[in-house]
């Protein structure tokens, strides 16, 4: 039974790690340990920002373990004056612990917070640390955060062999899987090694015979935007390269344009080498300077057609850029450091490209123009868009679609929309829903493929245009001011119809509302397949695996318990509480966010799933890869 009264005694204080192991969220993605090597790999990183090395080396071992191995300076091994301890089980045992918050020892640095490795440190069953430095090899273990033994000294080696070497395995206990996704690792270890020209960055998968890659880069990011744009056309024969920098900040960037829709997207941006995929101030300065250099030069030849005004969105939708920023005590949205807020970098970026993006269009003019065009014909698009759908609005009725069961809130950052498959369904999630800031909109049966189709196309079919309406937004325009939802949760079946449905819908989002993927906006709820009661204890299974390790997870107690394990057909056949349970309370729930980069091959998969052009190509893949369905 609960305290009645609060008084001092209830106030807790979490000390050394614990704040860590208490909410894992709050200082890591926990979908899988991706970000825990990134997190080793951004120290590494740093030294070589600094100057001190030129090797990096990453091995994912047969046991499970993961080495992140550098030849910087080495962790200081000496004892801390005040705290009593060495260097290196300061920097691995306490929070906020580092070289980097004064700048004297690295003048731009990722690793800011000085949180990184301890959260590694903290969500690993163990962690052992090897450092070289004055001519001596030194060793520390720890056991689930807690110091297992001394640092002591190994051996000896040569004054010139220095360096870290950290192998951790992490705790399954916090992550949804502690399987590492190669492909998105091997993309940031690539792009590492292109942001910081002379650098060597090694991986080895020891778990998979052969797969050795070496990444070495000495022109950076001109010879990876090449790369990453193999197989689109380009509008110039040698893309844009440039770089500023002052005493404080450094600016680089790549950018190029195609005259249609790119296989692959490339629009990724870095601060100090740490990638920023929700962008922030440097990804809105470089946008502002690209707009007032492409405006300036529409007036100036007088290419604007009267009356059109062209965003910033125009200009870069067509585009394929790399932005990479480096500056002195970057401020960060969080600790994954997916967005970055200096407010004052986001002048000194718009100036700088602005300068140089006036300057080369006024000495290429003809390709400037190509450029222009491209812009013109976005804004054009989307005025007419604009203009269709406040046609039909004009005609319509109430703003608003009648289905939509609208949320009291205003706020972004709380108010969620749920896209919910079905009537029957959405009337459990009115019920099961937080009035204040959940909104739900039932939909029927499947959407239109809107893969193949243009913006202006798919807002004739009265569901999407009762969708946009409900969000606020119009499909092809990447103006989101009218934005009504931080939150678009799609919400499904957990079954083959439920897994279309969302599929079409991630299409949908993918290929119209893109500014809103990019934003990291839309989020694919999972549903659980079955409910397994044993005695008082209830959990939810997502899939046979899952429910099979809870079943026998509670055959293991004592007493041999009764246990009752039952599949939910839909989401119509779940009652209010059990919705509001495992889909719709943020304490409970499991929400996927639907993201991409240039390395994910999104849109070659959709058009193999989804367009009609591909249908021998699909029917070719099923019948080759249909058996490895998880059913």
């Amino acid at each position: 039974m609960a305290k009645n009264s609060y008084d001092a005694e209830a106030i807790e204080v979490l000390s050394g790690l614990d704040p860590v192991k208490k909410r894992p969220g709050m200082y890591t993605d926990t979908s899988n340990p991706n970000h825990l090597i990134q997190e080793v790999l951004d120290n590494s990183v740093d030294e070589a920002l600094s100057g001190h090395c030129s090797n990096i080396k990453i091995a994912l071992m047969k046991d499970g373990f993961i080495k992140v191995s550098d030849d910087g300076r080495g962790m200081p091994v000496d004892e801390h004056p005040e705290h009593k301890v060495s260097g290196v089980e300061l920097i691995l045992c306490k929070l906020h612990a580092g070289a980097k918050f004064s700048g004297d020892d690295y003048n731009f640095s990722g690793g800011l917070h000085g949180v990184g490795v301890s959260v590694v440190n903290a969500l690993s069953d163990e962690l052992e640390v090897t450092v070289k430095r004055d001519s001596k090899e030194f060793e520390i273990s720890f056991n689930n955060g807690d110091k297992a033994s001394d640092l002591k000294q190994v051996g000896e080696v040569g004054l010139r062999n220095t360096g870290t070497s950290i192998k951790f395995k992490p705790n399954p206990t916090y992550f949804e899987t502690t399987e590492v996704q190669i492909k998105n690792l091997k993309h940031l270890l690539k792009a590492k090694a292109v942001l910081c020209p002379g650098l060597t960055i090694d991986f080895n998968n020891e778990k998979k015979s052969g797969d050795k890659e070496r990444w070495f880069f000495e022109d950076g990011l001109k010879s990876y935007l090449v790369e990453s744009s193999e197989g689109s056309e380009l509008i110039l024969e040698d893309s844009i390269v440039c770089s500023k920098q002052s005493d404080a900040q450094e600016l680089e960037f790549a950018i190029n344009w195609s005259p249609r829709p790119p296989k692959n997207k490339l629009d990724e941006t870095y601060v100090n080498l740490i990638p920023t995929l929700q962008g922030g101030s440097h990804l809105n300065g470089f946008k502002s300077g690209l707009l007032d250099s492409i405006k300036e030069f529409c007036e100036y030849r007088n290419l604007l057609p009267k009356g059109l005004k062209i965003n910033a969105d125009d200009v870069i939708n067509s585009a394929l850029f790399i932005v990479s920023s480096k500056l002195q005590n970057p401020q960060f949205a969080g600790q994954t450091k997916e967005r970055l807020d200096s407010k004052d970098h986001m002048s000194f970026v718009a100036s700088n490209t602005k300068d140089i993006l006036s300057i080369w269009l006024n000495t290429h003019t003809e390709e400037g123009e190509k450029i222009a065009e491209l812009a013109i014909i976005s804004a054009q698009t989307r005025a007419k868009v604009s203009n269709i759908v406040e046609r039909k609005k004009t005609f319509k009725g109430p703003a608003l679609p009648g289905k939509l069961s609208d949320c009291n809130s205003q706020d972004l950052n709380e108010t969620e929309l749920f896209l919910v498959e079905g009537d029957s369904a959405g009337g459990s999630a009115k019920q099961a829903r937080e009035r204040s800031f959940q909104a739900i909109m039932p939909l029927r049966g499947k959407i239109l493929n809107t893969w193949d189709l243009e913006s202006t196309e798919i807002i004739k079919s009265q569901e999407i245009k009762n969708l946009s309406t409900a969000i606020g937004v119009l499909p092809g325009n990447a103006d989101l001011s009218g934005l009504r939802y931080g939150k678009i949760c799609i919400l499904a079946d957990a079954d083959s119809d439920g897994l279309h449905i969302a599929t079409l819908l991630c299409a949908l989002f993918l290929r119209h509302y893109k500014p809103l993927v990019q934003q990291g906006r839309i989020y694919i709820s999972m549903p659980p397949l079955y409910r397994i009661d044993c005695g008082k204890d209830v959990l939810y299974a997502l899939d046979n695996n899952q429910r099979d390790q809870i079943v026998s997870d509670f055959k293991k107690k004592k007493g041999k318990p009764k246990i009752n394990t039952q599949r939910f057909k839909g989401l119509g056949e779940m009652n209010p509480s059990q919705l509001r349970e495992t889909v719709m309370d943020p304490a409970t729930r499991q929400l996927v966010n639907l993201s991409i980069t240039s390395s994910d091959n999104a849109n070659s998969m959709m058009d193999l799933l989804l367009s009609k052009k591909n249908a021998s190509a699909r029917k070719e893949w099923l019948e080759k890869k249909g058996s490895l369905a998880k059913i």
